[in-house]
Order: C-alpha cells, then structure tokens, then sequence
C-alpha cells in the first residue's frame, strides 16, 4: 500500500526544533502579558469624557431629581472648571508611583521566581483597575480614592517591564535586535488599542465596566503567565542562547539609584560609588544622551496616550487607536532602518525632527476631516513613538551590552535602567504638564510637545554627528 506524503502542516510544525518551538511560545507569551499591562492603563484616558461631559447635549431623564445647572450629567468631583488639574492629578499619581515603582522593583525582581513576580504583578494589576471601576458602582466621589487606587495601580505595575525584559534576555541573544524587539515592542501600542476599544465599548453605558473588563483581562493572563512561562532555556533541558544574552536590562537596586542621586549632589560622599558610576558615564557611550532624549520622548508619548482622546473627542472615540497603530508601524520601521544604517541616534534623530512639525501641521489641520485626521494620526504615532520604542528596546541592550563595559553585570542593569528610569519621569511630566497647560489652549498644549521633541532631537546631536562621520 501506498503511503501517504507527511501532511503539509505537519512538516512545517516539525521543521522546527523544540527549542525554537519553547522560545516563541515565550515571545509570545510576554507579547501578551505586557499587551495586557498597557490594556488596563489606557481606560483612564478613554473615560475621561464621560466624567466630565457637555451636558447640554445629554437628554436628561425624566424622573431625575437633580438641581439645573450645566454640569448635571458629570461625575463629581469631576464637575467642576478644575476638572482638567483634576485629570492631571489622576494620571501623575500613576505616572510617578510608576517611575519611582521601577527603582524598587529590581530589588524583588532579584530576589523572588520570576514567573511569581510576574504573575502576582498582574494579578494586583487586575484588582487595582477593577477597583477603579467599582467606584461608579459604590458611588464613590472622592478624588483621593481614584487618585490612591492610580498610585497603587502604578506601583504593581512595576513588575511587568523588569520581567518581561529579562525573560526574553533569557531565551534571546544579541542579533538585529532593530528588527525582532521593534516587531515584540509592538504590545505598547497593540495594549493601548485594544485597551481604547474595550474601554470605548462600555464607557457610554456604564463606565465602570471600561475599567473592571480590562481587570479582569489582565488577571487571566496573570494566571496564564503563573501556569505556562518559563523563566529559562536550562528549566525545560533547552539550549541557552548562543550570543551574548540581553540579559537582567531593567532591574535597578534602590542603592544604585542612591548612588546616582549622591554623585549629582554631593560629590564628596559615596566616593566609589561616584568613581564607578563617573566611569559608566565615560565609557558607556551615550548612556546621558539616549537618557535624556527618552525623557523628552516619552513626555511626548505619554502625553499623547492620556490626553489624545479628549483632544479628538469632538472627531470620534476611536480614532486616537490610529495613533498606536502608527507607532507600531514606526517602531518597526526604526528598528530596520537602524539595523540597516547602524546609526541608532540618527535614526532617532531624524523621526524627531521630522516629528516636530508634524505635530505643529496636526493641530492646525489633524481635524479639517476624516481622511486628514486618520493619515495625521498615524504619521504622528509613527515619528513620536518610534524613537522611544527603538531606545527602550535595540539602543539599551546595544549600550548595555557595549565592549566598553567589559562584561560587568551590574553595569549593565545600571546603564539600561539609568536610561529606563530617566524616560519614566519624563512620562510623568508630560501629562501633568498638558493637564496644567490645556486650560490655556490646546495650541499651547502642542508647542509644550514640540519643544520637548526639538530638545530630545538636540540631546543626540553629538551621537549624530559622531554616526554620520564614522
């Protein structure tokens, strides 16, 4: 009897090895986990035009007992003209729990299993953003419970960043990393679409269910994360990475932060700490450079990610997910071309300066209409968050990694989240600085983001200017 040809899905599942077939199970598992993170952060932004409403517009029901005045239909405290701070204030409180969060972190990431780290960071995550969410139905008014349920929400949230990295470093050694964590850095903007449609799907009805269902999302992926993930390639008896490994980027003991801190103020204390950190500054090239320009980078990112639905709410609610879609086409898009060029900085430079005046185009003409407002948008998505992707990812492990460095483990965590943590306070400037500014004029809001893309662009300049040279 004749037999049969192997399936042609069967030979194509075979053709892989099981370590190939374990290690993109892991990509693809920490694609979903942080995909998860940024879903349950992105409902606060989508929100926010159901607390406070224009309720002119709003039929008010009949059987409704409530005094006539013109913010009937808004969510106390959000009712009042200070609404804006107030939004302000919501998004700092999880921004710098978050950036102050990431410097505590490495010392449990360090120290505990990373696939319980992971898992019970998702897990918190979960009932933070759910707890949100209970206030509309326990009929909660008070700033400080939403502001304190943000703080907390930014501190768990911590866990997923520093082990995220560090699992994928495990499995994953040094190769074009431009091209692969552009395509895996992709779960930013995949979150945040995912997290606007779901938000956007309940925020009408019932608000409270855009914060609860994205909760409830991240806590099943919490237990996926707790019954499938595996930390390294030697636990399943699979073949380490042959390259030099990624490694533990983004884990910061609080005590080198300190270190940092002193050797700014006093120099005369912590001497070899000052000596150690003076050499990585030296010899790590471009470790101030890329720091501050993910500063600037991510001020104007996340200022876009909590405040670009307000801002085009009169267009329609879904249409600020075209700016994350055009981050992920731009983070790719940096991470081939710089891999192609081997100008990191002139990569990144060249998407801000292109990104500066199309910030400026898009708020004189982003919204004339449809079609102009959708290409503004992914243009705009594209040159701001490309070069912040492309630094969190392919430049920090290249520096971190550096020959200069000579192989020093703890340099290379200090070098990576030295430039991590910078970027964190810039993302908790930004919307704190647009919820102050907004008041006064959205224009203002946009020279404030077209300032910090200019400084970003300038912080690299000499990195550029060395690139272009060699």
């Amino acid at each position: 009897k004749m037999r049969s040809p192997l399936a042609p899905g069967v030979r194509f599942c075979s053709s892989f090895s099981r370590d190939s077939w374990y290690r993109s199970f892991t990509l693809f598992l920490t694609f979903l986990s942080y995909t998860a993170y940024h879903l349950s952060r992105k409902p606060i932004s989508i929100v926010k035009n159901e607390l406070h409403r224009n309720c002119s517009m709003v039929i008010r029901p009949a059987d409704l007992n409530t005094t006539d005045n013109e913010t009937w239909c808004d969510w106390a405290p959000f009712d009042q003209d200070n609404y804006k701070t107030l939004y302000g204030m919501l998004d700092n409180s999880f921004l710098v729990a978050y950036a102050i969060g990431m410097f505590f972190s490495g010392i449990f990431g360090e120290r505990l299993p990373l696939r319980y780290y992971l898992s019970c960071g998702m897990l918190l995550s979960g009932l933070f953003t759910s707890l949100f969410g209970l206030g509309y139905y326990w009929n909660i008014h008070s700033i400080w419970y939403y502001a304190f349920i943000q703080a907390m929400n930014g501190l768990v949230q911590t866990t997923g960043w520093p082990s995220v990295v560090t699992c994928v470093g495990n499995w994953f050694g040094k190769g074009k990393r431009g091209f692969i964590m552009g395509v895996w850095n992709s779960h930013t903007s995949v979150g945040n679409i995912l997290g606007s449609l779901i938000a956007g799907a309940f925020v009408s009805t019932a608000w409270g269910l855009s914060f609860i269902v994205p909760g409830l999302i991240i806590t099943f992926t919490g237990v996926l994360c707790f019954f499938f993930l595996v930390e390294k390639p030697e636990d399943v008896n699979c073949v380490p990475p042959q390259h030099h490994a990624i490694g533990n980027l983004y884990v910061l003991p609080l005590s080198l932060l300190v270190n940092m801190i002193w050797w700014v103020l006093l120099c005369v204390v912590l001497q070899s700490s000052v000596q150690r950190l003076a050499y990585l500054f030296s010899q790590g090239p471009g470790v101030v450079e890329f720091s501050l320009c993910l500063l600037f980078a991510k001020l104007v990112s996340y200022t876009f990610l909590y405040w670009l639905p307000l801002y085009i709410s009169n267009v329609a609610g879904d249409m600020s997910t075209l700016f994350d879609v055009g981050g992920i086409l731009g983070g790719i898009a940096a991470g081939v071309v710089s891999d192609y060029s081997g100008g990191r900085a002139t990569t990144c430079c060249a998407m801000l300066l292109l990104a500066a005046p199309m910030l400026f185009l898009y708020n004189y003409v982003g919204q004339t209409s449809i079609a102009t407002t959708v290409v503004m948008l992914l243009v705009c998505g594209g040159l701001v968050n490309g070069p912040y992707a492309l630094i969190t990812t392919a430049v920090s492990a290249d520096l971190g990694t550096h020959e200069s460095l000579q192989g020093n483990s703890r340099a290379l965590s200090t070098v990576t989240a030295i430039i991590d943590g910078t970027g964190s306070i810039g993302a908790a400037i930004g919307p704190l600085l647009a919820g102050l500014i907004s008041p006064t004029g959205w224009n203002n809001v946009f020279y404030m983001l077209i300032s910090a893309d200019v400084l970003a662009c300038l912080f690299l300049s000499r990195l550029m200017y060395k690139e272009v040279r060699g």
